[in-house]
């Protein structure tokens, strides 16, 4: 059976970068972490189209769901869906995806 989502490059980075940061501190805490966003990538890849839109972000091929604290980006007309970025919800969502496109 085919996976309903795929995490692109970025978002396999951001995700890595995540629990690489928690696991410093509790391994275990980066286990269940990892758990949690399994459990949320299958939900979205079953369910497209959770969550909202940011116009003033991004287009409305994307849409922004709430993992929390994290906040996933995903373009939810793919299938399987794509998974393009993972991001804290303190972070300031604008000047992040703003860094995005610099170096995509």
């Amino acid at each position: 059976m085919r996976k309903p989502f795929v995490l692109t490059p970025t978002a396999k980075a951001d995700l890595r970068e995540i629990l690489l940061d928690l696991a410093e501190d509790s391994p275990d805490a980066a286990r269940s972490l990892l758990e949690r966003f399994q459990n949320g990538f299958q939900t979205l890849g079953r369910t497209p189209g959770l969550g909202h839109y940011h116009d003033e972000l991004l287009s409305r091929k994307y849409r922004f769901w709430n993992l929390h604290p994290y906040v996933v980006v995903y373009a939810w007309e793919a299938s399987p869906i794509q998974i393009i970025s993972i991001v804290h919800g303190a972070r300031d969502l604008a000047a992040f995806l703003t860094s995005r496109e610099e170096t995509a």
